[in-house]
């Protein structure tokens, strides 16, 4: 658990800008994965260029492996599966296990939000709502807790679908 708390706290003092609201995009070079406890494998960086580069933030496995065989390149899904679950205990990316199955990768970016997902077509929008945020901690308080972490997870049916199930 220690070197674990050392190497989120590596990976931490290495994050850069995030991508919400449109800032720029992390990159997270050789040296930093090494400073993360990694060797900088290609295969590590092949997968670190396919999460940086995506328009989208939330990333499945399988996702990942097929943008690397389209740009033909030789990863297979059980690497994929393997360097993301040591990115994950790095501390470079958070796995999100949404319902029904559904598990996502995003790269750790050192800001906290919470997540709202569609149920029809597995949209994934983030938000930061601080009403939210002292509402929980207020619970866990009244509850005699003190609050390490949370997660919200919030499930609907997006604009889009809404619109296609109406027929318009």
């Amino acid at each position: 658990m220690k070197l674990r708390s050392i190497l989120t706290d590596n990976v931490a003092g290495l994050q850069r800008s995030a991508r919400l609201a449109g800032r720029e995009t992390m990159t997270i070079s050789s040296n930093e994965l090494r400073a993360a406890g990694l060797k900088s494998t290609l295969p590590r960086r092949k997968i670190l260029e396919v999460m940086e580069s995506r328009g989208t933030r939330h990333m499945s496995a399988e996702d990942i492996y097929r943008s690397l065989l389209e740009s033909e390149e030789d990863v297979g899904l059980a690497t994929v599966y393997r360097v993301l679950t040591q990115f994950e205990a790095a501390g470079l990316v958070a796995k999100h296990n949404f319902e029904g199955g559904h598990s996502v990768y995003e790269l750790n970016q050192g800001e906290h939000h919470d997540h709202i997902l569609c149920v029809k077509c597995g949209k994934v929008e983030e938000f930061v709502d601080e009403v939210i945020e002292q509402r929980q901690h207020d619970i866990a308080d009244k509850a005699g807790f003190a609050m390490t972490d949370h997660c919200l997870y919030i499930y609907g049916i997006c604009a889009d679908c809404q619109k296609e199930e109406a027929g318009v």
